[in-house]
Protein backbone atom coordinates (compact mmCIF):
# COMPACT_ATOMS: atom_id res chain seq x y z
CA UNK A 1 0.00 0.00 0.00
CA UNK A 2 1.17 3.57 -1.17
CA UNK A 3 0.51 7.15 0.99
CA UNK A 4 1.46 9.99 -0.27
CA UNK A 5 4.02 11.74 1.54
CA UNK A 6 4.18 15.86 2.77
CA UNK A 7 5.29 17.05 -0.74
CA UNK A 8 2.87 14.55 -2.31
CA UNK A 9 5.64 12.37 -2.91
CA UNK A 10 4.64 8.13 -2.09
CA UNK A 11 6.17 6.51 0.60
CA UNK A 12 5.68 3.01 1.46
CA UNK A 13 3.10 1.89 4.28
CA UNK A 14 4.98 0.19 7.23
CA UNK A 15 1.84 -0.77 8.13
CA UNK A 16 0.47 -4.13 7.21
CA UNK A 17 -2.32 -4.11 4.97
CA UNK A 18 -5.45 -4.92 7.36
CA UNK A 19 -8.27 -7.08 5.31
CA UNK A 20 -11.78 -7.39 8.02
CA UNK A 21 -13.39 -10.67 7.29
CA UNK A 22 -16.77 -11.84 8.17
CA UNK A 23 -14.83 -13.93 11.05
CA UNK A 24 -13.66 -10.83 12.69
CA UNK A 25 -16.36 -9.02 12.34
CA UNK A 26 -18.14 -11.79 13.84
CA UNK A 27 -15.54 -11.83 17.21
CA UNK A 28 -16.37 -8.20 17.38
CA UNK A 29 -19.94 -8.23 17.44
CA UNK A 30 -19.56 -11.60 20.15
CA UNK A 31 -17.22 -9.42 22.29
CA UNK A 32 -19.11 -6.16 22.19
CA UNK A 33 -22.47 -8.42 23.02
CA UNK A 34 -20.47 -9.68 26.01
CA UNK A 35 -19.31 -6.02 26.94
CA UNK A 36 -22.79 -4.67 27.23
CA UNK A 37 -24.37 -7.86 29.28
CA UNK A 38 -21.95 -7.26 31.81
CA UNK A 39 -21.84 -3.75 31.93
CA UNK A 40 -25.31 -3.28 32.50
CA UNK A 41 -26.62 -7.14 34.19
CA UNK A 42 -25.20 -6.11 37.53
CA UNK A 43 -27.21 -2.38 37.40
CA UNK A 44 -30.87 -4.73 36.84
CA UNK A 45 -29.68 -6.80 40.05
CA UNK A 46 -29.35 -4.03 42.01
CA UNK A 47 -32.48 -2.29 40.70
CA UNK A 48 -35.69 -1.51 43.13
CA UNK A 49 -37.84 -4.18 41.69
CA UNK A 50 -35.32 -6.62 43.11
CA UNK A 51 -35.03 -5.65 46.61
CA UNK A 52 -35.55 -8.12 49.10
CA UNK A 53 -38.12 -7.32 51.53
CA UNK A 54 -39.40 -9.39 54.22
CA UNK A 55 -43.55 -9.16 54.16
CA UNK A 56 -44.14 -11.63 57.01
CA UNK A 57 -42.34 -13.25 59.49
CA UNK A 58 -43.99 -17.14 59.90
CA UNK A 59 -41.98 -18.08 63.16
CA UNK A 60 -38.73 -17.05 64.94
CA UNK A 61 -36.43 -18.76 62.03
CA UNK A 62 -38.44 -18.24 59.14
CA UNK A 63 -40.16 -15.50 56.94
CA UNK A 64 -41.49 -14.82 54.13
CA UNK A 65 -40.08 -12.70 51.38
CA UNK A 66 -41.70 -9.89 48.91
CA UNK A 67 -41.27 -12.54 46.11
CA UNK A 68 -43.45 -14.57 47.76
CA UNK A 69 -40.48 -17.41 48.63
CA UNK A 70 -40.46 -18.65 52.08
CA UNK A 71 -37.00 -18.16 53.79
CA UNK A 72 -35.65 -20.45 56.81
CA UNK A 73 -32.42 -19.42 58.18
CA UNK A 74 -29.01 -22.02 58.17
CA UNK A 75 -27.64 -23.17 61.20
CA UNK A 76 -30.50 -22.17 64.14
CA UNK A 77 -33.42 -23.48 64.64
CA UNK A 78 -36.35 -21.34 67.53
CA UNK A 79 -38.83 -22.90 69.51
CA UNK A 80 -41.66 -24.07 67.47
CA UNK A 81 -44.60 -22.33 67.81
CA UNK A 82 -47.00 -25.91 66.44
CA UNK A 83 -49.96 -23.66 65.79
CA UNK A 84 -53.29 -25.59 66.74
CA UNK A 85 -51.09 -27.57 69.95
CA UNK A 86 -49.10 -26.08 72.80
CA UNK A 87 -46.12 -23.99 71.44
CA UNK A 88 -42.80 -24.59 72.93
CA UNK A 89 -41.51 -22.30 75.38
CA UNK A 90 -40.30 -19.29 74.08
CA UNK A 91 -41.90 -19.96 70.85
CA UNK A 92 -43.29 -16.21 70.52
CA UNK A 93 -41.04 -14.34 71.76
CA UNK A 94 -38.39 -15.89 69.49
CA UNK A 95 -41.03 -14.71 66.40
CA UNK A 96 -41.96 -11.42 68.10
CA UNK A 97 -37.86 -10.74 68.50
CA UNK A 98 -37.09 -11.92 64.58
CA UNK A 99 -40.44 -9.42 63.65
CA UNK A 100 -39.17 -6.77 65.39
CA UNK A 101 -35.46 -7.38 63.81
CA UNK A 102 -36.41 -8.18 60.47
CA UNK A 103 -40.54 -7.16 59.88
CA UNK A 104 -41.09 -5.36 56.74
CA UNK A 105 -37.41 -4.35 56.03
CA UNK A 106 -34.77 -4.86 53.48
CA UNK A 107 -32.49 -8.01 53.90
CA UNK A 108 -29.35 -9.26 52.14
CA UNK A 109 -29.22 -13.19 51.93
CA UNK A 110 -26.44 -15.49 51.76
CA UNK A 111 -26.20 -18.96 50.15
CA UNK A 112 -24.30 -21.98 51.88
CA UNK A 113 -24.45 -25.11 50.14
CA UNK A 114 -28.13 -26.26 49.56
CA UNK A 115 -30.62 -24.01 47.81
CA UNK A 116 -33.70 -25.49 49.82
CA UNK A 117 -34.93 -27.78 52.27
CA UNK A 118 -37.23 -30.65 51.82
CA UNK A 119 -40.37 -28.63 52.28
CA UNK A 120 -38.76 -25.70 49.50
CA UNK A 121 -37.95 -22.97 51.61
CA UNK A 122 -34.84 -21.21 50.62
CA UNK A 123 -31.83 -21.79 52.41
CA UNK A 124 -30.07 -18.65 53.59
CA UNK A 125 -27.87 -16.54 55.95
CA UNK A 126 -29.61 -13.77 56.89
CA UNK A 127 -28.35 -9.63 57.15
CA UNK A 128 -30.08 -6.93 57.92
CA UNK A 129 -29.14 -3.13 58.29
CA UNK A 130 -28.83 -2.29 61.76
CA UNK A 131 -30.64 1.05 62.20
CA UNK A 132 -27.78 2.62 64.21
CA UNK A 133 -24.88 2.34 62.94
CA UNK A 134 -23.57 1.60 58.75
CA UNK A 135 -22.98 -2.36 59.34
CA UNK A 136 -25.60 -5.17 59.31
CA UNK A 137 -26.63 -7.62 61.65
CA UNK A 138 -25.89 -11.35 60.93
CA UNK A 139 -29.53 -12.04 62.04
CA UNK A 140 -28.85 -16.08 62.12
CA UNK A 141 -26.17 -15.78 64.61
CA UNK A 142 -27.83 -12.36 66.00
CA UNK A 143 -30.65 -14.66 67.66
CA UNK A 144 -28.44 -17.32 69.03
CA UNK A 145 -26.62 -14.78 70.64
CA UNK A 146 -29.65 -13.08 72.26
CA UNK A 147 -31.15 -16.91 73.33
CA UNK A 148 -33.99 -16.72 70.52
CA UNK A 149 -32.27 -19.69 68.62
CA UNK A 150 -29.94 -22.68 69.35
CA UNK A 151 -27.41 -23.98 67.25
CA UNK A 152 -28.71 -26.73 64.82
CA UNK A 153 -26.89 -27.51 61.47
CA UNK A 154 -27.21 -29.72 58.47
CA UNK A 155 -24.44 -30.50 56.87
CA UNK A 156 -23.09 -29.66 54.44
CA UNK A 157 -24.54 -25.91 55.47
CA UNK A 158 -21.97 -25.82 57.78
CA UNK A 159 -20.21 -22.35 56.58
CA UNK A 160 -20.45 -20.46 60.31
CA UNK A 161 -20.84 -22.88 62.48
CA UNK A 162 -17.95 -21.68 64.21
CA UNK A 163 -19.27 -18.19 65.02
CA UNK A 164 -22.84 -19.91 65.74
CA UNK A 165 -21.56 -22.17 68.35
CA UNK A 166 -19.94 -19.27 70.80
CA UNK A 167 -23.06 -16.78 70.15
CA UNK A 168 -24.88 -19.96 71.65
CA UNK A 169 -22.49 -20.72 74.24
CA UNK A 170 -22.42 -16.12 75.00
CA UNK A 171 -25.94 -16.70 75.19
CA UNK A 172 -26.40 -19.91 77.82
CA UNK A 173 -23.26 -18.14 80.12
CA UNK A 174 -25.17 -14.77 80.32
CA UNK A 175 -28.61 -16.68 80.66
CA UNK A 176 -30.07 -15.07 78.16
CA UNK A 177 -33.25 -15.51 75.94
CA UNK A 178 -34.90 -18.75 76.90
CA UNK A 179 -31.46 -19.94 78.83
CA UNK A 180 -33.02 -17.91 81.55
CA UNK A 181 -37.01 -18.52 80.97
CA UNK A 182 -37.21 -22.23 79.74
CA UNK A 183 -36.07 -25.52 81.06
Amino acid sequence: MRALGARGRGFKSRLPDMKIGKKHIKSFIIILTALFISYYYPVNLKSPENKLIVSRVIDGDTIELNTGERLRYIGIDTPEINYGKTPECFAYKAKEFNKMLVGKKEIKIEKDVSEKDKFGRLLRYVYVKDESTTSAIFVNEYLVKQGYAVVSTYPPDIKYIEDLLLAQQEARENNRGFWKECD
